[in-house]
């Protein structure tokens, strides 16, 4: 089995509805979080969480 991690809120580090694992890539994709009830949009890349504003290409 592969090791998954549940995707954090970049505003408020809640956990979100969402896991990854290590072999998932999103690219902007819209995170919402239930908590806070923000909407973010975030890049995965190697289990590392980048919020869209500070990709790394």
């Amino acid at each position: 089995m592969m090791n998954t991690h549940w995707i954090l809120c970049p505003v408020c580090k809640s956990k979100t509805r969402l896991k990854i694992r290590t072999d998932t890539v999103l690219e902007k994709f819209p995170l919402y979080c239930p908590k806070c009830k923000q909407e973010s949009i975030i890049s995965v890349q190697k289990h590392i969480l980048y919020p869209y504003d500070r990709v790394l290409d």
